[in-house]
């Protein structure tokens, strides 16, 4: 679910609408911590797009604690 992008920060794979796939990395991940209600966007509980870790790119969003934490690797599967 998680690449290296052009710099090599590590980036969700599937972009900014991948709901279901970004609520089963934030499930699986022992980081998440959600962000303030105003800057929550997915309607789902626990969502990697309403992390406090998360920061916005052009094609998908930045993790900013690294893919150590969500427990596999930087591959897009």
């Amino acid at each position: 679910m998680w690449r290296a992008n052009e710099k090599g920060i590590i980036e969700f794979a599937h972009g900014k609408e991948a709901w279901s796939l970004a609520e089963q990395a934030a499930l699986a991940c022992t980081c998440f911590v959600p962000d303030v209600e105003e800057e929550q966007v997915a309607g789902e509980e626990r969502s990697c797009y309403d992390c406090r870790y998360r920061r916005w790119s052009v094609e998908s969003f930045t993790c900013l604690r690294g893919t150590a934490r969500h427990g596999e690797s930087m591959t897009a599967h």
